[in-house]
């Protein structure tokens, strides 16, 4: 569909009118009609408006980026006209943890996620922000993106990147969190150590500059280094910095596999002393060893919310999840940062240490090095490992499991993302069927064609709101199909203070989706991620038609949204 200037069809339809005064009434009377009317008129359909309500049927006129009207419009007119006959329309899906930020300078059409319904993305998830920046892994960040994206990132300030961002075109919308990990990593270093008075005075100030910026809440990603060095205690004061309208913290915790349950007593520790709202990231019980945990896990979320804290959680609807490799080693010998990391993987004395560790973990996970596929390398003479798992790459190179670990993180200074497969079906069923657990991808955005396609995608970047309502709910049935709405829209535009997005309402911002329920189907695969859903005809961005009977318009309609 060729996208309609509105001004200048305005400006076209008010000389077809003084032409009109020629040629009879009628043609004066459309026009005029037509240009008092709505941008976006969708009939026919059924309304599922995201607050667990039930369906219903109405039409919804749009018009200057607003929902207008909602109601019997059978009499009104409209520059684009969409009969929703059998469809379903939602309020555009809100990623509540999203990787999707510099994405978007490669390809501002975010294909993989507009097209699965996802109108706004939140980002600066797991304790890393766009800024401050300034640590000492802060040349090899911009390598790594100059590389991978071909363009210098100049921001160095969380304020600088949401500027940088106001100014270019994109199909959704953007909004950030402020990453506790890299405050860290500016003011305290790569080491594993106290901060001091001091440093603790800086952080506690670029918190608040990150806030008044426009960041929604902070985060954390306490098994990454450095955000996994700084202790409960730094965290409560780092979360008291922020002002209480806006004290919303999101934690990747510190332990989602054998300790998972310890690591939910300090979130919610945490939340309790800080007067945050919580946010449990991607909740999981990692490891077969550990998937009995996951009853007692949502009972002490249930525990905490009858005591008063406000505690939700997000989840993608796969057994899978994604992180870098060197996350399978332990905390101890990534101290330093890079540098210091592979130095120590190199020193013979410790092998036998790292080892057990890293063979330990790589088992209760995924029960073998099997288990781990390599989804990204940035260097193009490793990419042939991408697609791999590690026991094949050992297998075709001679050498031990760990060994080829090893030699993956050295060859590519220490840049390997992989898929691990450490879940089960029944626990992350009922974690989502929690009426506190919202859906979010924990992903960027991809395309299926260059440079976008150069990674092999969790499929998660694809398929993940699709795959919530057609397995969970049109299969599985584990909730209604208003819920699973609820936990995609305004549950968390509730959550971060999303006042005019997040429902079907009558001035509410325009960002909808329709879809087919009985066709709507995710198809990316672990082997095969790079496919669209199916079922998703429609989506609107700020009252423009984004996709249009399932393709992409060229339209850019997305903003940057500060905290309210």
């Amino acid at each position: 569909m060729k996208k309609i200037n509105r001004r200048k069809f305005l400006q076209s339809s008010s000389l077809l009118g003084v032409s009109a005064l020629a040629f009879g009434s009628t043609t004066l009377n459309r026009f005029s009609l037509r240009s008092n009317g709505f941008d976006v008129l969708i009939k026919n359909g059924k309304i599922i408006d995201g607050t667990g309500r039930a369906e219903y049927s109405s039409d919804i006129g749009i018009k200057d980026g607003k929902i207008l009207a909602i109601g019997n419009l059978n009499s009104s007119d409209a520059l684009k006209i969409i009969d929703a006959k059998g469809l379903k329309a939602v309020p555009g899906f809100i990623d509540i943890h999203s990787h999707t930020d510099v994405d978007l300078i490669l390809n501002p059409k975010a294909e993989s996620k507009i097209r699965q319904g996802v109108t706004t993305e939140v980002t600066g998830q797991d304790g890393f922000s766009w800024g401050p920046l300034g640590g000492p892994e802060l040349d090899k960040t911009l390598k790594n993106f100059k590389e991978e994206y071909g363009e210098d990132l100049s921001c160095r300030t969380l304020k600088e990147f949401l500027d940088n961002f106001s100014s270019r075109k994109f199909s959704p919308n953007l909004i950030t969190m402020l990453g506790l990990g890299t405050i860290r990593e500016v003011f305290v270093g790569l080491d594993n150590r106290p901060a001091t008075k001091d440093e603790m005075n800086l952080m506690f100030t670029e918190v608040v500059k990150g806030i008044e910026a426009g960041a929604v809440g902070v985060s954390t990603g306490l098994e990454y280094t450095p955000g996994s060095f700084a202790s409960t205690e730094e965290l409560i004061e780092l979360c008291k910095a922020v002002p209480e309208k806006y004290r919303l913290y999101a934690t990747h915790m510190r332990n989602e596999d054998d300790t998972v349950l310890e690591a939910i007593d300090e979130a919610i520790k945490i939340a309790r002393e800080s007067g945050s709202r919580l946010q449990i990231s991607h909740l999981k019980v990692s490891g077969k060893s550990n998937w009995y945990k996951a009853d007692e896990a949502l009972e002490k979320i249930d525990k905490a919310i009858a005591e008063g804290i406000e505690v939700h959680a997000d989840r993608y609807p796969y057994v899978a999840y994604a992180t870098g490799l060197s996350n399978y080693f332990p905390l101890w010998s990534r101290d330093g940062g890079t540098e210091k990391f592979m130095e120590r993987l190199k020193d013979s004395s410790l092998k036998d240490k790292i080892k057990q560790y890293a063979d330990k973990k790589a088992s209760n996970l995924d029960g073998d090095w099997n288990g781990i596929l390599i989804s990204n390398i940035p260097k193009d003479d490793m990419r042939i490992y991408q697609g791999k798992t590690i026991k094949q790459i050992a297998d075709e190179n001679g050498l031990d499991y760990y060994d080829a670990a090893v030699k993956l993180i050295l060859d590519s200074e220490n840049s390997v993302d992989i898929v691990g497969f450490g879940m089960e079906e029944k626990s992350t069923e009922k974690i989502i069927a929690h009426p506190r657990v919202m859906i979010a991808s924990d992903y960027g955005s991809h395309a299926p064609y260059p440079p976008m396609n150069k990674t092999i995608a969790h499929p998660r970047s694809y398929g993940t709101f699709p795959r919530s309502i057609a397995k969970y709910v049109r299969e599985r049935k584990i909730c209604s199909l208003e819920e699973m709405i609820k936990k995609m829209t305004s549950m968390p535009a509730d959550k971060i203070n999303l006042s005019d997005r997040g429902r079907i309402e009558e001035g509410r911002a325009a960002d909808v989706v329709l879809f087919d329920y009985d066709k709507i189907q995710d198809k990316a695969t672990y082997t095969d991620p790079h496919q669209y859903p199916d079922g998703i005809p429609y989506v609107i961005v700020n009252g423009e038609v984004v996709i249009h009977q399932g393709e992409h318009t060229g339209a850019f309609p997305g903003k940057v949204i500060r905290n309210l």
